[in-house]
């Protein structure tokens, strides 16, 4: 159980955003040390164009900047302007994430956001973000696999499965697990909230 506790911790990066409930730990699955160097599937070469195939400008996401987050199989360039500043916003707060940059992480997440650990801990945003900053939960290095982004007004999801570098209360390793992320536009901007009641 205590393994499990650790482990969920390393993977709180998904349920910040909204991960859905219902995980168990059999949705774990650890890689082996070396899976930590993610490839990009050409997602540079595809940025640096100036629109993407549905014609928007894609010259506000910088994903390259990003040095610490890999996109891994995402077809960028069939995404319209929305989906690509939710999946920027996203790629955003994992780069905060593995800077422990609180400022940032504040300004794209929501006040009222909680963190649920798989075993039922839970955690205010600001307790999540002090473990980050005293370098209790410490990211190296974060993928997005296969992004998926859904877009319906002002409210959007991404899915994707995320491969973690980190290392969670003195446990170190790479971790492969599938969540959605949920954000709200708000102001203009696209910000991290809780998964929507069912």
């Amino acid at each position: 159980m205590k393994f499990v506790i650790i482990l969920t911790a390393v993977l709180f990066c998904l349920t910040s955003c909204g991960n859905e409930s219902g995980q168990t730990a059999s949705n774990i699955t650890p890689e082996p040390e070396k899976t930590k160097a993610v490839t990009t599937q050409g997602a540079a070469e595809i940025i640096e164009t100036s629109q993407n195939e549905s014609g928007d400008d894609m010259e506000n996401y910088d994903f390259s900047a990003l040095t610490n987050v890999e996109l891994i199989n995402a077809d960028i360039g069939s995404m319209n302007d929305e989906q690509l500043s939710v999946l920027y916003a996203q790629a955003r707060y994992c780069q905060a994430m593995t800077d422990a940059d609180i400022d940032t992480m504040r300004k794209l997440v929501s006040e009222d956001m909680t963190y649920t650990h798989m075993s039922g801990m839970t955690q205010t945003r600001e307790e999540y973000f002090a473990d980050i900053a005293d370098g209790s939960l410490r990211y190296f290095t974060i993928g997005l696999d296969s992004p998926k982004v859904e877009v319906s007004g002002d409210t959007a999801s991404v899915t994707y499965t995320s491969v973690l570098n980190a290392n969670a209360y003195g446990a170190k390793g790479t971790y492969r697990i599938k969540g959605t992320h949920y954000y709200e536009k708000r102001d203009g901007e696209w910000i991290a909230v809780n998964a929507p009641e069912r």
